[in-house]
């Protein structure tokens, strides 16, 4: 089957960019749970329901689709914007447990430290970020992609996701500085 960015205009072109979707779709459907994934604070079922609104958003908005963009790079465009709007309304429902349960919320989870201290103070950390910061920084160390893909993902600039992603390298490392004299110490 051909990819995404494979298919040539040999179709009508709503028919080609529905061919075109469902390539996408096969293709990038796990990077894009996992993305998900990490945007969410770690919530595997969160992660599937971003994803699948994410999707469903992609599917109806196809026919303003211009290819001035790659289709997978719209598409994380818009999964982003769908994790940003399930993070402010999980917000919301979170402060209304805490406050009728007095309880405090659980930091999200750090990917890939299997020490439960050091990954809850990275999660920490990572949730102090600006979500801009934050963003940036999982799309590139987390996911793999390119500052130019991203730019196109969040909607900025080149030269303002560099910033962001030195902004945040410079706050985790100030955040978690005592880590790096541990490794300096051979622990």
């Amino acid at each position: 089957m051909a990819t995404s960015g494979e298919l040539t205009m040999t179709m009508d072109p709503a028919a080609e960019r529905i061919a075109r979707f469902r390539a996408l779709v096969e293709e990038q459907r796990e990077r894009a749970v996992r993305l998900a994934w990490r945007l969410t604070g770690g919530d595997r079922a969160a992660a599937e329901d971003v994803t699948q609104d994410a999707l469903v958003a992609a599917y109806r908005a196809l026919p303003r689709f211009r290819d001035e963009a790659r289709l997978a790079t719209w598409f994380y465009r818009i999964l982003v914007r769908q994790a940003h709007s399930y993070r402010r309304w999980q917000r919301v429902r979170e402060a209304w447990r805490a406050a009728a349960t007095h309880a405090p919320t659980a930091p999200p989870v750090a990917v890939g430290v299997a020490d439960p201290d050091l990954r809850q103070r990275i999660a920490a950390a990572l949730g102090r970020l600006p979500q801009s910061q934050r963003d940036c920084f999982l799309l590139v160390h987390g996911e793999g992609f390119t500052v130019r893909e991203v730019a196109v993902i969040v909607g900025k600039a080149e030269g303002m996701v560099k910033s962001h992603l030195h902004r945040a390298l410079t706050r985790l490392r100030a955040d978690l500085d005592d880590l790096r004299g541990f490794e300096e110490r051979g622990g």
